[in-house]
């Protein structure tokens, strides 16, 4: 009995580790022969769950404490701990001692997967060269067929390609030349000169014989490009004459047009790009030939005058040199004071 009693008067705090509800010392004082020499004194923890087995036999000790903070704490059992030991006869203080002792970590068979991730990565790796090497292989068969046929094309047409392509680079190179050598060279003065004076030739020209340009057309263009092919010396002086000679003779001839309507591209070609005296002449000349030829025309040879149309292509070739010259030299003086303000 007083072993019984000894248990009982353990603290409360082992009562919250143990579950088991603590006892109220106030209410031991009602029980005279348990307060004798046997003091009270902390039990170990193995006989705390003595006290259990007196709640039938002392009604009116209270057992509330070790409750009420299970309760505040939350310490509920697992389901799954409850149906485990739904069956078992083992009392709850020897329960701490059937849990599972924490198994040390393994580490040694990260090192066989190491070891084996590292075996499969090279052989991977050894399977993508093989892959690489392939397509490098078929890369260069692709590029060793090309310069086959490349070869096989050139050793049969080979000379007519290369002169093509020498001939298409000379044109482009003549362009950029000739473009550059207009923006840059382009005589203004001179152009404007040649203007006004053809353009004199051909209005006399227009009103004696209307649609004599239009008629003319292109023989009209082939005297302008003579002209520049003779300013330039790309033709000499007597060949030049000699073809604004024959020029007449076929407007005149096959063609079979009046005097002035034949004279017309040779006249307006020789009083643009001719000497000044030769200028004189060839103007004073046609002006005297329209003249004449007005005169004695008679009034059924009168034609109707077709205006808007475009005029000839040497003047309107000069006037767009005229037009980008003067351009290139105003983006040149805009750009020349951006640059220096």
């Amino acid at each position: 009995m007083t072993m019984t009693f000894y248990a009982l008067s353990s603290s409360s705090s082992f009562c919250r580790n143990t579950r088991i509800p603590a006892i109220s010392f106030s209410h031991l004082s009602r029980f005279p022969h348990l307060n004798g020499v046997n003091k009270l004194t902390l039990s170990p923890p193995q006989f705390c769950n003595a006290g259990v087995s007196l709640r039938g036999k002392f009604p009116s000790v209270r057992l509330t404490r070790c409750e009420k903070e299970d309760a505040q704490n939350g310490e509920v059992e697992d389901e799954a701990k409850t149906f485990a030991r739904r069956e078992s006869t083992m009392p709850d203080r020897f329960i701490y001692l059937t849990k599972e002792a924490p198994d040390s970590t393994i580490r040694w068979p990260w090192f066989v997967a190491l070891a084996l991730l590292v075996y499969a990565w090279r052989a991977v790796l050894f399977e993508l060269s093989n892959w690489r090497n392939a397509a490098f292989a078929i890369v260069r068969l692709f590029r060793d067929l090309s310069k086959f046929a490349l070869a096989l094309v050139f050793h049969f047409i080979g000379d007519p390609i290369t002169s093509l392509i020498a001939l298409v680079e000379t044109a482009i190179y003549s362009v950029r030349g000739f473009y550059s050598g207009i923006v840059a060279y382009t005589p203004v003065r001179e152009l404007t000169t040649v203007i006004l004076l053809a353009s004199s030739v051909l209005a006399i020209g227009e009103t004696v014989a209307p649609n004599s340009i239009n008629k003319q057309s292109y023989v009209i263009t082939l005297a302008g490009l003579l002209g520049y092919a003779a300013v330039h010396s790309y033709i000499s002086e007597p060949f030049f004459w000699t073809v604004l000679v024959g020029l007449y003779g076929y407007s005149r001839l096959i063609k079979k047009r009046d005097d002035v309507t034949s004279a017309l591209p040779s006249a307006a070609v020789l009083a643009g790009v001719g000497e000044p005296w030769v200028r004189v002449v060839v103007i004073t000349g046609y002006l005297a030939l329209a003249m004449y030829h007005n005169s004695t025309k008679t009034s059924s040879e009168e034609d109707r005058q077709t205006l808007g149309e475009v005029p000839p292509v040497p003047l309107l070739v000069a006037a767009l040199a005229i037009g980008v010259r003067l351009a290139a030299k105003w983006a040149g003086n805009r750009h020349l004071t951006w640059m220096i303000v």
